[in-house]
């Protein structure tokens, strides 16, 4: 049988649809995997009471930022959103990254109570104030 003739080709496509199909079943069951996300740029300081950590989050409210200390590790999330008076504007250079943001930092040794965030010159600034034994 040739190429020409209408059931090889039918045939052919029906076999890829089904390839196709099998493979988006095959993807929609998996474990959910971890939406996208950018890394801000941090600076980690330590003073003898505390752990300083700025990140450089320019337009993005610290409440908004969720905090949490888990196995040594500060993790720092949110979303870095357009302003709504922009989201209709004509970019002309978009170059500040937007969407959801995640960072994962390693603290010294020792323990934290917990941690307080305030707004510094267009950065987060993170205040990991020291458990004394």
């Amino acid at each position: 049988m040739s190429m020409n003739d209408p059931r090889n080709w039918m045939w052919s496509e029906a076999l890829e649809m089904l390839a196709r199909a099998d493979r988006l079943h095959r993807e929609m069951f998996q474990p959910a995997r971890r939406a996208p996300c950018w890394e801000p740029p941090a600076d980690v300081l330590e003073t003898g009471e505390r752990v300083l950590v700025l990140v450089a989050l320019p337009g993005v409210n610290p409440k908004q930022v969720q905090l949490a200390i888990q196995n040594g590790e500060l993790l720092i999330a949110g979303e870095r959103l357009l302003p709504p008076e922009l989201q209709t504007a004509t970019i002309h250079r978009l170059e500040l990254p937007q969407g959801r943001f995640e960072r994962r930092i390693k603290l010294p040794p020792g323990r934290y109570s917990q941690p307080t965030s305030a707004a510094v010159d267009g950065c987060v600034l993170i205040n990991l104030p020291k458990v004394r034994p």
